[in-house]
């Protein structure tokens, strides 16, 4: 099927430029955070706050990156750690006010930009693109 294959690689080209961009992005957003810091607190702060451990699991990422992340971001005072209130040896993650702060800003320029991307859209176009992405990203 050449045509599915093509339509593959279109697929493959377009999402890692797309993950280009968004790395860029990131660095534009503060000039000390990479994709993977932004991604992490954006987590964090999405789920009211959660353990390192979690943040691995859901990245699929080793431990020690996890641990370096998120030092970066302390260091950045975009992040801090409390005692878990279910067990004292663990530690739960949560954003900052300047960390929220930032995620607010980034939310915003980012809806901004999507939704001038998608002005010569119709509205059924953008219903469906959602849906796709949303599929893809279930069956990861």
């Amino acid at each position: 099927m050449p045509g599915r294959q093509s339509s593959i690689d279109t697929i493959q080209r377009e999402l890692t430029a797309f993950a280009r961009r968004a790395r860029h992005k990131a660095s534009q957003l503060h000039p000390d955070l990479s994709l993977v810091t932004y991604s992490i607190l954006d987590l964090i702060t999405e789920r009211g706050g959660c353990r390192a451990a979690d943040v691995a699991a859901h990245f699929m990422l080793d431990k020690s990156t996890v641990s370096r992340q998120v030092t970066a971001l302390e260091r950045l005072g975009l992040l801090r750690r409390e005692a878990d209130p279910d067990d004292q040896r663990g530690q739960i993650l949560r954003a900052t006010e300047a960390g929220l702060s930032l995620l607010r800003d980034a939310n915003e320029q980012r809806r901004t930009a999507f939704t001038t991307r998608f002005t010569d859209w119709s509205d059924e176009d953008v219903a469906r693109f959602a849906a796709y992405l949303a599929r893809y990203g279930e069956e990861g």
